[in-house]
């Protein structure tokens, strides 16, 4: 990022959205009766959580209890149930699965309607959803190998048939390897891929890895691989929580068998993704169950054979086999919590894998799914905790111990506000809540370097401001990145704006605009820009391609041409943007509208132009200020058009000398009243002629000149001026 600077243009709002309904809002419907009377209806987020009741002695479920027989408490306030289900796994009808040409039936049939899985939802009551996620990024072959072998074990032995299950694994990207099925057969071939045991395995660099870093060997070089650790648990943390946000449309309890090799948090770096996960979960009604593939380790205090040989006296003092277990603690610890906070159960330090899955079919042979409407409103994302009773002393309940409430966008972390950010900006959906404009020029820095000015405008109408005194308030995140042809990130943005203007600048029927810049090679470019408002959430996205051209074989070089009502104060000297001359900025007009009233200020330059053989230097002419340089002969006028017919040219300016040395450019600006036009739509086109050279252009702008409106302040400006950025000419 080259630059910034933020300012309210003073010009009429491009567009005034009205937004009904914010994301996190009940969803409300209103119903006309037959007497002409409306009703309004209020949908709030229903809590659902699993309960198993079991009799104390001898272990079996306790069946046939009623909604009635319940009571359950949220921080210790009774709560009404809105909905009560018995699941069983004894009663599961058989499905008919339509077999496909990979073997794979799809739940996603099933919900769409396709009838490819059985004839409708219902049809999946009574049975188990089990997902097994293999993390094979995490996982040594050996671990592979154990995972896999208890897979098979349990898919020839124990499997039943209320059983659906699904493979999920995670390499160099997450993929469903088999939709939910009760087919054995496919189910122990999919399985098999994991460690080659079955088909061809996975390619050379995918077999997976470990993501535990280097060891502790005392060695005379450790790299630092905190950050890539932070990112790959971070990596693991959204798979989960991508696999539970695509079973959330399924009612059932679901149960996440995952398969990994220690994930390790680096302090509260990853606090927002594992929140993320645990809450999708949860709202999904998936009860994780972790298993550590590693087993039952063996902690040498000289390290083993896959590390070199401790150096010093770590290894009798103790300090090597303290920290060897404080590793592997610390990469069991977010797997218990995963596992406590869904409902699920952790099962580590054992090469028994066995009991892992004994204990899904134990937990969800039979239970019952009971669900409220909090009492508790707010939307502050607070820890709530459960409390279920039961109006008998017999039985022993097994149910989790709480959820996160929702959060609107006022109580959200901040790292919770960033992750959105992001997600927005991986998302290929645009976020429309806020309008975005842009546009993007270019100027040559030299044969092989281009700074390429960037401009957003969101109508003032779309922020809600805060009035605090005399002064309208509010800040807007804005986050942009350009990626090449090879879809390679080559620049990235990330500022948040504080906006504090006068009342008196009516700023919500103004512009907002926001200028940055990036120095980019010739080439097509990706560039994308999210922002939002910081007082609801909500966002908006603009993406396009541009094109920077490679100006070296053209006959004439010419830059973009920046029209612009506004020239703000810029005594910056050591950084500054070719749209930076002589102490002022230029402004760009990004919709090309200018009232009577206004100035129409013109920018831009020709580069590399021929020397002209001879001849004397020419005094300073209208549109161009001359500076030292090789006598060149650079002819330029704007015209303007209405309807096919020339209205109005201005005066011819000749340049004879390059006055923007450094990039061996000759500049222009004009500066053209606007009284002299009638309102309404004109063409502008702008002729340049390279005289000694022979070569010329004549560029086409619209633009749109309307009636003088009454007197207003001038402009507040926010400005930011990066020390990086090409000096001013």
């Amino acid at each position: 990022m080259t630059g910034n600077r933020v300012a309210a243009a003073m010009r009429p709002a491009l567009a005034a959205v009205l937004i009904a309904m914010m994301a996190g809002t009940p969803m409300v419907a209103q119903q006309q009766g037959a007497d002409g009377t409306f009703t309004l209806k209020v949908q709030s987020d229903i809590v659902l959580t699993n309960v198993v009741v079991r009799d104390k002695k001898t272990g079996e479920v306790v069946k046939g209890l009623k909604a009635s027989d319940f009571t359950i408490l949220e921080n210790g306030k009774p709560q009404k149930i809105a909905s009560f289900d018995y699941q069983n796994v004894d009663d599961a009808a058989v499905l008919h699965e339509k077999t496909t040409v990979s073997g794979k039936a799809s739940i996603a049939d099933l919900l769409n309607g396709n009838g490819n899985f059985s004839a409708e939802p219902a049809a999946l009551k009574d049975h188990r959803l089990i997902v097994m996620f293999f993390d094979l990024s995490s996982m040594q072959p050996e671990d592979m190998d154990r995972a896999v072998d208890a897979a098979k074990d349990y898919v020839n032995k124990k499997m039943q048939p209320a059983d659906l299950v699904a493979l999920v694994s995670l390499d160099t990207s997450l993929s469903l390897d088999q939709d939910f099925t009760a087919d054995k057969a496919v189910l122990l071939k999919g399985v098999g891929k994991y460690n080659g045991t079955e088909g061809t395995g996975f390619s050379n660099g995918n077999e997976g890895g470990n993501s535990g870093g280097t060891a502790d060997d005392a060695s005379s070089f450790t790299a630092d691989d905190s950050e890539y650790n932070s990112l790959n648990t971070d990596r693991e943390l959204y798979a989960i929580r991508s696999i539970a946000k695509s079973l959330e449309r399924v009612d059932q309890r679901k149960s996440l068998l995952y398969f990994s090799g220690g994930v390790t948090r680096q302090g509260i770096e990853n606090q927002a993704s594992m929140r993320a996960a645990t809450n999708e979960a949860v709202k999904a009604n998936m009860a994780i169950y972790s298993v550590d593939s590693r087993g039952l380790e063996a902690l040498p205090p000289v390290g083993n054979a896959s590390t070199g040989s401790l150096r010093g006296t770590a290894a009798y003092g103790g300090g090597a086999m303290q920290s060897n277990l404080d590793a592997n603690s610390g990469s069991q610890e977010t797997l218990s919590t995963l596992s406590s906070d869904t409902g699920g159960k952790a099962f580590l330090d054992s090469n028994d894998f066995a009991p892992a899955f004994q204990q899904i079919q134990h937990d969800t042979e039979a239970y019952y799914i009971v669900g409220f409407h909090s009492t508790n409103a707010a939307r502050d994302g607070s820890y709530r905790h459960l409390t279920v009773k039961l109006n008998r002393g017999d039985v022993k309940l097994d149910y989790r111990p709480g959820y996160y409430a929702p959060a609107d966008f006022k109580h959200q972390k901040t790292e919770d506000r960033e992750q959105a950010l992001t997600e927005q900006m991986r998302s290929d959906l645009p976020a429309t809540d806020v309008a975005v404009y842009l546009q993007a020029l270019y100027f040559r820095l030299d044969d092989n370097k281009f700074f390429v000015p960037i401009s957003l405008i969101v109508p003032g109408s779309q922020i809600p401001f805060v009035t605090n005194g005399d002064r309208d308030k509010a800040n807007i995140d804005i986050m942009g990145q350009v990626k090449d042809a090879q879809g390679i990130i080559v620049g990235n943005v990330r500022d948040t704006v504080k906006l504090a203007l006068d009342s008196s600048q009516q700023v919500k029927r103004k512009n907002i605009q926001y200028s940055t810049g990036f120095t980019l090679a010739p080439g097509r470019y990706h560039l994308k820009f999210v922002v939002r408002e910081n007082e609801t959430g909500r966002m908006g996205s603009f993406e396009t391609d541009i094109q920077v051209p490679d100006m070296r074989k053209s006959p004439l070089k010419l830059s973009s041409i920046v029209l612009s009502s506004q020239r703000t104060p810029n005594t910056t000297k050591k950084a500054a943007s070719p749209l930076v001359r002589d102490g002022v900025e230029w402004i760009p007009n990004i919709p090309h509208v200018f009232r009577q009233d206004q100035h129409l200020y013109f920018l831009y330059e020709v580069y590399d132009p021929a020397k002209q053989q001879g001849g004397a230097v020419a005094a300073d002419a209208p549109g161009l200020k001359r500076r030292e340089g090789k006598p060149v002969r650079v002819l330029t006028s704007i015209e303007f058009m209405r309807d096919g017919v020339k209205v109005y040219e201005t005066p011819l300016v000749v340049a004879d000398a390059i006055n923007i040395p450094e990039r061996d450019a000759v500049g222009f600006q004009f500066d053209v009243p606007l009284t002299q036009l009638k309102p309404g739509t004109y063409v502008c086109q702008v002729n340049v002629i390279d005289d000694a050279g022979g070569s010329f252009s004549f560029p086409r702008l619209a633009l749109r000149v309307e009636t003088a409106a009454p007197a207003a302040p001038s402009t507040a400006a926010l400005t930011k001026t990066p020390a990086n950025a090409p000096a001013a000419p």
